[in-house]
């Protein structure tokens, strides 16, 4: 299929084995958006740091965010945090809004089934890259179930989509970190 025709915009990227090494490592990223133009944009949802907003953001008018976990969202602008909404849509399946204002976050913090999280940096490609890494099999495409927001979004997500998919990605799901230490 020529890369025109490609639309991944709301599809999670799921990382191959072949990218063991760095920040990707067994991650899981939902794409906000992609043109084959333009690039894409996506955040690494199984990548918390163990922090809250709390612990950046200690001013009066953040106390609201203060308990959402922040994730490395991936290594472009690692010195920006933001914040994105996720819900889910019985007729169009997941929506994600990104980049948002904290006033926007903490209104919708208070909307039923729409999870809050915050992200340092991003996961970016330029026009055609991503479909380079797609064709190199560097990544597993999966659409999103109604259940990914109620999943904890730690390291245990990328086995758990995995195993989901087929045998085959169950037996890669439980493949060593390195398996050349076996």
């Amino acid at each position: 299929m020529p890369d025109a025709q490609i639309q991944l915009e709301g599809t999670l990227l799921l990382a191959t084995p072949a990218l063991r090494d760095g920040i990707f490592d067994r991650s899981v990223i939902l794409l906000a958006d992609h043109s084959a133009k333009e690039g894409a944009f996506g955040l690494i949802l199984n990548h918390p740091t163990g922090h809250e907003v709390g612990h950046f953001l200690k001013q009066e008018e953040f106390s609201a965010l203060e308990r959402i976990p922040v994730h490395i969202g991936g290594p472009v602008s690692p010195e920006q945090l933001t914040f994105s909404a996720f819900w889910w849509n019985p007729h169009d399946g997941l929506h994600c809004q990104v980049r948002l204002p904290a006033e926007e976050a903490i209104q919708r913090t208070k909307q039923p089934g729409v999870l809050v999280r915050a992200f340092i940096g991003y996961s970016g490609w330029s026009a055609g890259q991503l479909e380079q890494e797609l064709r190199r099999d560097s990544w597993i495409t999966a659409k999103p179930n109604p259940e990914l927001l109620g999943k904890a979004h730690d390291q245990g997500l990328w086995s758990e989509l995995l195993r989901s998919m087929s045998p085959y990605h169950h037996i890669l799901s439980e493949a060593p970190g390195d398996p050349g230490l076996n």
